[in-house]
C-alpha cells in the first residue's frame, strides 16, 4: 500500500483545518503533502455527514413514512394504540367546507362520458371505460340518494358524435340499466366536446328556471374533434346559464380549462380536475353529488315552486295502468291535482306537469343548505370524560396513551399522526363519537344524534 493511501485512510475530517478543506476543493493545488486521492476521500466523508438525517440514514428518508418506524410498543408492550390509529387514518373523511351557501337543491344534470378509442387504454384497471362506467353507476346511486328531487341525463362521445344514452329523468333505474348496456359497447373513434355540449344544451333548454343546469364531463382524450367553432358553443352555454365541470383522465387540456372558467364565473380550480389515481377519480365523481353554490346574479331568476305530495294507495283491487310508464300495477300514488296514477316518486306528473315528491325527499335535499358541522378530535390524554360512544355505545380505549410514547412521537412527525384518542366531539351537544359513527353521521345521517336527543328532551319537558 502506498504512503498516500495510508495517510488518506487515517485522516479524519476533524483533523483538517478550515483552510485545508477550502483549498482541497481545488484539485490542482496540493495541500500539506495531501495527494489528490486523499482530498477526494476527505470531501466525500464531509458530504456524507451533511446528508445524514435524524433517523441515521439519509436526510431525504425522513420525509417518507415507513410502517416499521411508525409501530412502537407502549408501557405494556402492546401496539394496539398505534394500530387503531392506523385504522382510523384510513377511515377519516375529507375535511370538506361546511360553510352554509345558497345552493340549488333542484338540479338537472347531464352526464357526458368519453367513449372514444382512448378509453380502451389499460392504465386504469381493468380499462378506462370499464372503471368509468362502474364509477358512473355508483355516482348515479349516490346522486339520487342525496338529491332525490333532481334529474339526470346521460350522453356519450363516440366516433366524433354525441349519442344520447338515457333521457333526462328522475328515475335512477333507467340510467343504471342504460349504463350496464354500455359495458358491451366497444370505445371507438374520437371525442367531440362541441357536439356533446350542444346536445347537453338541447336537453337543458326546457329546464324550468327554479332548477340549476349542469353538465359533468369525463374526458379521457387530449384533443377534441369538433365540426365547428367551439367558442360559439361556449358563448351559448353562458347565455343559458349552464355550468360545466370536467374530470380529466390524462393531462391538463387548455380548451377544457377555458370551458370551465367561462361557464363558472372565472372559477376553473373548482370545476376542472385531472385525476391522480383510481381513488382520486372516484372522489372527484362523488364531489359532484353536492349542489353548486348559486351565484348572486342568478338568485333573482328563482321563483316559488309548486309541488304535490301524493297519497299512497297500497292496492286498487284490480291492476291499472300507470300514467308514467303505461305498465300494469296494483298500487301507486294518486296525483293531488289531476288524480293520475303514478308508480314511482319523485317524478313529474305526465298529465299536469306537477312535481310530485314525498316529504322525506325534500328533507334529504335540505341538508345541503345547512351541512352538519365537523366533529373535533379530542387530543390524547391520560384520562377522558367519556367511556362509550354516544352513537353505537361501544367502549372507547380505557387506558390513556403512554406519555413517553407521545413525547417520542413529537420527535417523529410521521408517528404522531397515527396516535389518536379515538374520540370525536360535537361542539354543540358535547357528545363523543367513535370514528365509524362520525363518518356515518356526516355522510349518511346528516344529523347529530346528540343534538337531536337534546331537542327531543326539551320538547318533552
Amino acid at each position: 500500500m502506498d504512503s498516500d493511501e495510508e495517510f488518506g485512510t487515517s485522516l479524519s475530517p476533524e483533523e483538517l483545518s478550515d483552510d485545508a478543506i477550502e483549498v482541497a476543493d481545488d484539485a490542482s493545488t496540493p495541500v500539506a503533502g495531501i495527494s489528490n486521492r486523499t482530498r477526494k476521500k476527505t470531501v466525500k466523508k464531509v458530504n456524507q455527514v451533511e446528508l445524514m438525517g435524524q433517523s441515521g440514514g439519509y436526510s431525504w428518508e425522513d420525509e417518507y413514512r415507513r410502517s416499521w418506524d411508525i409501530v412502537q410498543e407502549d408501557e405494556s408492550g402492546s401496539i394496539e394504540s398505534i394500530v387503531s390509529g392506523l385504522v382510523e387514518a384510513h377511515k377519516k373523511r375529507l375535511l370538506k367546507n361546511v360553510t352554509p351557501f345558497q345552493r340549488g337543491i333542484i338540479r338537472t344534470l347531464v352526464l357526458v362520458l368519453d367513449f372514444s378509442k382512448v378509453m380502451s387504454e389499460k392504465d386504469l384497471r381493468p380499462s378506462r371505460a370499464s372503471l368509468m362506467l362502474s364509477y358512473a353507476i355508483d355516482f348515479i346511486n349516490e346522486f339520487f340518494d342525496q338529491n332525490p328531487i333532481s334529474q339526470i341525463g346521460v350522453v356519450i362521445m363516440r366516433n366524433g358524435l354525441a349519442q344520447l344514452v338515457s333521457e333526462v329523468s328522475g328515475n335512477p333505474f333507467d340510467h343504471i340499466e342504460a349504463l350496464n348496456k354500455l359495458k358491451r359497447v366497444e370505445p371507438q373513434g374520437d371525442p367531440s366536446l362541441q357536439n356533446a355540449l350542444e346536445m347537453s344544451r338541447g336537453l337543458l333548454m326546457n329546464t324550468p328556471t327554479h332548477s340549476t343546469r349542469e353538465v359533468l364531463i369525463v374526458f379521457g382524450a387530449l384533443f377534441t374533434s369538433d365540426p365547428g367553432d367551439i367558442q360559439k358553443t361556449i358563448t351559448h352555454l353562458q347565455k343559458t346559464a349552464i355550468r360545466v365541470r370536467i374530470i380529466g383522465l390524462t393531462a391538463h387540456v387548455q380548451i377544457c380549462n377555458e370551458i370551465c372558467e367561462k361557464t363558472n364565473f372565472g372559477d376553473s380550480k373548482n370545476s376542472y380536475w385531472v385525476i391522480l389515481n383510481e381513488k382520486h377519480f372516484k372522489e372527484l365523481f362523488m364531489d359532484a353529488v353536492i349542489p353548486l353554490a348559486v351565484a348572486k346574479s342568478t338568485t333573482e331568476k328563482f321563483t316559488l315552486v309548486k309541488m304535490g305530495f301524493p297519497s299512497r294507495v297500497a292496492n286498487f283491487g284490480t291492476p291499472t295502468f300507470c300514467s308514467c310508464h303505461s305498465k300494469l300495477i296494483y298500487g301507486g300514488y294518486i296525483c293531488p291535482s289531476c288524480k293520475a296514477n303514478i308508480c314511482l316518486l319523485p317524478t313529474i306528473c305526465p298529465c299536469c306537469n306537477l312535481m310530485l315528491i314525498l316529504s322525506t325527499h325534500l328533507a334529504r335535499s335540505y341538508h345541503h343548505l345547512f351541512p352538519l358541522k365537523l366533529f373535533s378530535e379530542i387530543p390524547v390524554s391520560k384520562a377522558y370524560e367519556s367511556t362509550n360512544c354516544f352513537g353505537c355505545q361501544k367502549s372507547f380505549p380505557s387506558k390513556g396513551v403512554n406519555s413517553e410514547l407521545v413525547h417520542e412521537a413529537e420527535k417523529h412527525r410521521q408517528t404522531a399522526d397515527f396516535i389518536t384518542s379515538s374520540r370525536y366531539r360535537c361542539e354543540d351537544c358535547r357528545k363523543d363519537f367513535c370514528i365509524d359513527c362520525d363518518v356515518f353521521v356526516h355522510e349518511v345521517l346528516h344529523n347529530c344524534p346528540g343534538c337531536e336527543a337534546d331537542n327531543l328532551r326539551l320538547d318533552e319537558e
